[in-house]
């Protein structure tokens, strides 16, 4: 699937080879099973795992019926967990003390973002002694986990959070109103099973948030401080398959060269905030997701083009010399398939996807003027603002959620 984008947009500015190449780590799913039809394949892949298999699935049963037909075939025996609504620390909780009653060797999940986040928590808190709470950043106690968790088969059926290869689980505190993560890097699932086809029935609405998450995890990492060669080479990949196959996705969920085109570029995402961190974006997105009730790829995709924006600036600004500057301008030559294209572009084409793809502002979502101070004050504490390239201020947070109002 070799794109324009992807043959054209090469790096500007020197966002390449460096003189000098500091340590990193890198760590992914330990096996990944990806194209058409592969679902086909889950009973081969479960059965070298275990023999009963905790499954957790969505709120539409019928998604997983490929997957479960597949077991069968295979004499896997399920016991069925259902993630209804948000996932909660009191859900995950709940889930995990009736997979552990019922018995289970093995946990599947099939479907976004927060069952497969769901899953690894149950795998991880079936293996771990304690509370959910012991183990969560911020509003925890932020343990390690003490043991490996029970092997996790990933199947997504969204092309959005990449979960399947990430090494954290998302969930929701309302007591707290703030969404933070489980991490570990013993949570990266040991399969990621990726077929697209399992995508071709999802709404235009959730194609289009969950791909602008698909990009935002591709676009923080590329130019967060974190970035290393392996990530580079994902990102720019991912960058290409998104920049060519979002809109298409959205105008035709048939389409199956699309499809498989976000689901490579979530996975590159995933694979890449995993191993590079995120950004600003996801900094305001997990206190605006605890406080208003909104898909979270609809928040990403609103703020992506104003922090990207808000950024630019503080570099020219602040930091002039920052690499992070020329990392812009390579992303913004990928997604506008223009080399000579500037960073200013790249916020330009971001903001009319948005647009095109008819996300609604913040407003929409519950956002008020009078609540902007109180979320870009808990956006503060978050693990992501870390990863961004520059350090905002207050009034530049304040800005962003103005901008995207």
């Amino acid at each position: 699937m070799s794109s324009r984008r992807d043959t054209e947009a090469a790096p500007a500015g020197g966002g390449g080879a460096t003189s000098s190449l500091a340590g990193f780590e890198f760590a992914t799913a330990g096996r990944i099973v990806f194209g058409p039809g592969t679902v086909r394949r889950a009973g081969e892949l479960a059965a070298g795992l275990g023999r009963r298999c905790c499954l957790v699935t969505g709120s539409e049963p019928a998604r997983a019926a490929p997957l479960r037909e597949e077991l069968d075939r295979a004499g896997i025996a399920q016991i069925v967990l259902r993630v209804r609504t948000e996932p909660t620390v009191e859900l995950a909780e709940n889930l995990a003390a009736r997979a552990r009653e019922a018995g289970g060797d093995l946990v599947i999940g099939i479907g976004g973002g927060a069952v497969l986040d769901t899953a690894k928590a149950v795998a991880a808190l079936l293996a771990n002694p304690g509370p959910l709470l012991d183990y969560l950043e911020v509003i925890g106690s932020g343990r390690r986990l003490e043991n490996y968790p029970l092997p996790v088969i990933a199947v997504p059926t969204t092309a959005g959070t990449g979960s399947e290869a990430t090494r954290n689980a998302v969930f929701l505190s309302p007591a707290h109103r703030v969404k933070v993560s489980l991490r570990d890097h013993r949570l990266i699932p040991r399969i990621a099973l990726i077929d697209p086809e399992l995508a071709v029935s999802l709404s235009t609405a959730l194609t289009a948030a969950t791909g602008l998450d698909a990009l935002t995890q591709l676009l923080e990492p590329f130019v967060g401080p974190r970035t290393n060669p392996l990530t580079d080479g994902v990102c720019r990949e991912g960058l290409g398959r998104a920049a060519n196959f979002l809109e298409r996705a959205c105008r035709d969920g048939s389409d199956l060269e699309a499809r498989s085109g976000m689901a490579l570029a979530a996975l590159a995402g995933g694979i890449a905030l995993a191993n590079a961190g995120l950004g600003a974006v996801h900094g305001l997105a997990g206190p605006l997701g605890g406080i208003f009730s909104a898909p979270h790829g609809a928040i990403c995709g609103r703020l992506l083009p104003e922090v990207m924006a808000a950024n630019v600036r503080a570099l020219e600004t602040r930091l002039p010399g920052s690499p992070a500057l020329n990392r812009y301008r390579e992303a913004a030559a990928i997604l506008t398939g223009d080399p000579g294209a500037r960073a200013g572009d790249g916020v330009n084409w971001v903001r009319g996807m948005v647009e095109r793809l008819g996300i609604p502002p913040l407003a929409r979502c519950g956002l008020t003027a009078a609540a902007i101070p109180e979320v870009a004050e808990k956006s503060k504490n978050s693990s992501s603002m870390k990863g961004n390239p520059v350090e905002l201020t207050g009034e530049e947070l304040a800005g962003i959620l103005a901008a995207a109002l």
